[in-house]
């Protein structure tokens, strides 16, 4: 089964069993991993924001358009940020390294 690294907030590192087929969101959230995810996967925040190692970017399919648009309302954006719930794994994605940023922008709250 592939490994995922997370790069955790207070700078430690994480590293868990992924399975192929699951997104970071699913795999961060079934290992207690701080990864918000505010709509659940439904591509409607940034709240699942993760940067990518540059090592690891480009092997990564390219974002669709919504998630771009959605990448631009987030936190501490860079050139290697991608939406945690978009990040599907696969074994060519072995040993994957994401840091999760500092803080997160709901823009989901007070939303109904």
């Amino acid at each position: 089964m592939p490994i995922v690294h997370f790069i955790i907030k207070d700078g430690s590192q994480v590293s868990i069993q992924a399975p192929v087929g699951l997104s970071l969101l699913e795999i961060a959230h079934q290992n207690n991993i701080d990864l918000e995810g505010a709509c659940e996967g439904s591509l409607a925040c940034s709240t699942c924001h993760v940067v990518v190692d540059q090592e690891w970017y480009d092997k990564l399919k390219a974002p669709v358009e919504e998630e771009e648009d959605m990448l631009d309302l987030a936190f501490g954006l860079t050139h290697t940020s991608r939406l945690g719930c978009q990040i599907i794994m696969t074994e060519e994605l072995d040993g994957l390294k994401v840091k999760l940023p500092a803080a997160t922008r709901n823009i989901m709250v007070g939303k109904k």
